[in-house]
C-alpha cells in the first residue's frame, strides 16, 4: 500500500535540473494536488491520495475486476446467497450485488468507498485472487467507474450495491452471453474454458466458494423473482407476513415482503432494480422464472455444461438441441419480449414455447387476452 515514504517516478524524466518554470508547476494547479515533493530530476514523491489513485487505476482494468472485487466483498461480509444482476445499453453497463452479509450502517454508506476503510481490521484473506481485506477494492471500483453506491442495506441486513460504468473507458469482454464449459487440466485438475466474461467470473468464485456462497447471475427481473423464491423457500418465512415496513426486512427478503406490483416496483427501485409495474406483475404472476445457482447450472446431474454436441453422422434427422438450451433460450425470449409489452401493452400468457424441427427453430408467444 502507498505511503507517504513511497517515491514514484513521474512520466517522463528530465536530464536537469527543473528549471524555474518547472519549479512554479510543480506547486501551482493539478500538480500541486498530485505531488507532495519535487525532488529534482524529474522525481516526485507523491501524495498519498494521488498514490493511492494510481494504484485504484492498476486494481481495476476491466469490468470484471468489478465483478470479482464485488463477489470477494460479498463473501468476506459473510454473505452465503449473492444475487448478480446485470445489464448493458450502450455503454452504460450497469451491476447490482444483492447479498445476505452482515450489511452496512447507515453512518458508513459512503465512507467503505474511501481508502483503506476495511471491516478487517484483524484479518485479511488470502485467495486465488490475491490479497483482500485492504481496503482499497470499493475505492478502486469507484475510481474506474461512473458511480458506485450503496442503494439499500444495514447494520446486519445484507446489502445491494449498483456499480455504473462506461464500458468505452473501462472494457470488457465482447462476448457476455457464453456459459463456460468444464473440462481438464493437464494435470487433471478441473477447469473452465470459455470466454473470461462475466459470467465465467461469477462461475469461478462459485465452484472456488462452494457450498459456502451460492453465486446467481441474470436480469434485474429474474433477480428479483430469485429473492422472491429464496425467502418462500425459508423455514421462517410466515414471519415475513407480519412485516409492514419493507425496509424492516434483510435486503434479501424485501421483494418477498411486496404486496403487489406497485410496491414490488418501489422495492425494487430502493435496491437499484429499477423495473416497471408490468414486469412486477408478470413476477408475482410467477411468470418469471427464478435462477439457478450458476455453480448448480454448470454441473447439472454431474454433466458438462454448455450446449450438447450432436453426432449428425449418427443422427441424419436434422438439428438437436438440449433441453436446457431449450429452456434457457426460452427465458432468453421472454426478457427479450419486455420491448414488445413496454411499448405496445400487452402481457405473456405463459412461457414462450419453442419448437425444434428439422430445419427450423418456432417460437411461439401466447399473449394475455384482454377481459
Amino acid at each position: 500500500m502507498a505511503s507517504t515514504s513511497h517515491t514514484d517516478i513521474s512520466e517522463g524524466t528530465a536530464s536537469a535540473a527543473p528549471s524555474l518554470v518547472d519549479f512554479v508547476a510543480a506547486v501551482s494547479g493539478d500538480t500541486a494536488v498530485r505531488v507532495e515533493e519535487s525532488l529534482g530530476d524529474g522525481f516526485v514523491r507523491l501524495r498519498v491520495g494521488e498514490a493511492e489513485r494510481r494504484q485504484a487505476k492498476h486494481d481495476i482494468r476491466c469490468i470484471e475486476d468489478v465483478v470479482i472485487e464485488m463477489l470477494r466483498n460479498s463473501r468476506d461480509a459473510g454473505a452465503h446467497r449473492i444475487l448478480v444482476a446485470t445489464s448493458r445499453e450502450g455503454d452504460a453497463r450497469s451491476l447490482v450485488m444483492v447479498d445476505d452479509g452482515s450489511g452496512v450502517p447507515d453512518s458508513m454508506r459512503e465512507r467503505i468507498f474511501d481508502a483503506r476503510v476495511t471491516s478487517k481490521l484483524d484479518t485479511v484473506h488470502m485467495d486465488r485472487w490475491g490479497v483482500h481485506g485492504r481496503g482499497m477494492a470499493l475505492f478502486s471500483i469507484r475510481e474506474n467507474t461512473r458511480s458506485a453506491r450503496v442503494m439499500a442495506s444495514g447494520k446486519g441486513l445484507g446489502s445491494s450495491i449498483r456499480i455504473e460504468a462506461d464500458a468505452s473507458a473501462l472494457p470488457e469482454r465482447k462476448d457476455q452471453s457464453t456459459w463456460p464449459t468444464i473440462g481438464k487440466g493437464d494435470e487433471g485438475q478441473t477447469q473452465l474454458r470459455g470466454p473470461h466474461n462475466i459470467i465465467r467470473t461469477c462461475c469461478e468464485f462459485a465452484l472456488e466458494e462452494r457450498p459456502d456462497c451460492e453465486v446467481y447471475l441474470g436480469s434485474a427481473a429474474d433477480v428479483l423473482a430469485t429473492a422472491r423464491a429464496l425467502a418462500e423457500q425459508s423455514p421462517d418465512r410466515s414471519r415475513l407476513l407480519f412485516v409492514d415496513d419493507p425496509s424492516e426486512a434483510s435486503v434479501i427478503e424485501r421483494p418477498a415482503v411486496a404486496g403487489d406490483a406497485h410496491e414490488l416496483a418501489d422495492v425494487a427501485r430502493d435496491m437499484g432494480l429499477p423495473i416497471s409495474e408490468r414486469t412486477a406483475h408478470r413476477i408475482l404472476a410467477g411468470q418469471i422464472k427464478p435462477l439457478r445457482p450458476v455453480a448448480s447450472r454448470l454441473l447439472h446431474h454431474g454433466g458438462t455444461p454448455g450446449p450438447q454436441k450432436v453426432d449428425l453422422a449418427k443422427d441424419r434427422r436434422g438439428l438437436k438441441i438440449a433441453q436446457d438450451d431449450i429452456d434457457e433460450f426460452s427465458r432468453t425470449m421472454e426478457r427479450a419480449f419486455d420491448l414488445i409489452a413496454e411499448r405496445y401493452y400487452v402481457g405473456l400468457s405463459g412461457e414462450p414455447r419453442v419448437n425444434v424441427t428439422k430445419d427450423k427453430i418456432t417460437v411461439t408467444f401466447d399473449l394475455e387476452k384482454e377481459d
